[in-house]
């Protein structure tokens, strides 16, 4: 495994530019606009977080689960581990035949999940379309997103960058303008890389993608396959939806989908958001308080569009308005003040509050929300000024 993170390793060469990968034609058909998918997946998690915790196990075999004597299986084991052909769900015992040198540590799952809620709180940073498969993975939707001038190919980058700031792990992506592309790119450079699939190749790439790359493609499935001669995703479409209904039965239609590179299933997600925030870092700091009050329309404009996208999605009530301000040293400061709805000119006395506190030229500009909990009745009045500088909400 890397110890450090480096964007440019492992990086497909359509890095540079996804544009092609959003349709911002007014079609009504959410499935007819394409779509930009993340896949994040940790790099054997578990095991990374525990050569973390105890830096003399890097470089060496390393598995987490249960103890040899005792039909302990492994959890998640190291890349190390795995070129002796360990692996996880394998008997432990198995393991140290292969491996005898081998090193195991107990499952640690109250760290793993305080590392994951860290990480989690990364992607609510870039869109609100989060989808988690378990601790460490999720499918993010940023067709929507404006960070990265909308980059999805960025934003990867930028959210494995963070998340090994942060927590001295790897990630690798995949992006692709659906969830079995986006998934199948994320294996593709592990570990520590990312693969962009734009919509220009999905035809290409997948007709030479092997079966075996498919999710739910099992060993007893495989091996029918086999039999069949179908070795890659192009030999499934030849066979046709009929052959495949007749040969997998209703998995068939699905294998014909993704034969073609189709897959029509939404990001879901199921979270219950506490707090929304817009920022803008600016190409050249802001010189001045006058220059950052004048910025406060254009940001201000665009939380309300994502307030009332989030409004569709979840029942939403405020209790805060949070301004942060970053600036030209990179010291940061946030502040907030009671509030039941956006207000423009209370984020500009926030802002001028913010300001005084540096007097400085300003690299970003954030305008955001806090909110009650779901269950919690919404408060009458509109704007109650009471300032407090608690520690700003996470994707602030």
């Amino acid at each position: 495994m890397s110890t450090d993170i480096d964007i440019n390793k492992k990086n497909d060469s359509a890095l540079a530019d996804d544009s092609n990968a959003h349709d911002t034609s007014d079609e009504t058909n959410k499935n007819d606009i394409q779509r930009k998918v993340i896949h994040i997946d940790m790099d054997c998690f578990y095991a990374a977080v525990e050569m973390r915790e105890n830096p003399n196990l890097k470089g060496k075999p390393v598995a987490v689960g249960g103890q040899a004597n005792s039909r302990g299986v492994v959890a998640a084991c190291n890349y190390e581990a795995r070129k002796f052909g360990v692996h996880s769900a394998m008997p432990m015992s198995q393991a140290f035949q292969k491996c005898p040198q081998l090193i195991t540590t107990p499952v640690n799952m109250d760290l793993y999940k305080s590392v994951s809620k860290i990480i989690h709180s990364i992607f609510q940073e870039f869109t609100d379309d989060i989808e988690p498969l378990s601790l460490d993975e999720a499918y993010l939707d940023v067709s929507d997103s404006s960070h990265c001038n909308g980059s999805a190919t960025l934003i990867a980058q930028e959210i494995r960058q963070r998340i090994f700031a942060s927590q001295n792990i790897t990630a690798s992506a995949g992006i692709a303008p659906n969830k079995f592309l986006a998934k199948v790119a994320s294996d593709w450079n592990k570990p520590n890389g990312q693969k962009v699939i734009t919509p220009n190749e999905v035809k290409a790439f997948v007709k030479e993608l092997p079966v075996n790359a498919i999710s739910g493609v099992g060993k007893v499935t495989a091996k029918r396959m086999t039999e069949l001669g179908l070795k890659t995703c192009g030999d499934l479409e030849k066979l046709g939806l009929e052959g495949l209904l007749q040969h997998f039965g209703s998995f068939g239609d699905r294998l014909y989908n993704y034969s073609q590179g189709i897959d029509n299933r939404p990001v879901e997600t199921d979270w219950i958001r506490k707090s929304l925030s817009v920022e803008d870092t600016f190409n050249k700091d802001l010189p001045n308080l006058e220059s950052c009050l004048s910025e406060i329309d254009t940001i201000y404009q665009e939380l309300l569009i994502r307030l009332e996208r989030a409004r569709q999605k979840q029942r939403l009530s405020a209790k805060s308005l949070v301004v942060k301000l970053r600036f030209n040293d990179f010291e940061t400061t946030t502040i907030q003040m009671a509030g039941t709805a956006p207000d423009k000119e209370a984020y500009k006395r926030l802002c001028i509050d913010a300001w005084q506190r540096g007097q400085r030229p300003v690299r970003l500009i954030g305008l955001g929300l806090q909110f009650n909990p779901p269950d919690m009745p919404e408060q009458l009045s509109l704007l109650d000024e009471c300032y407090s500088e608690e520690k700003p909400p996470p994707n602030l």
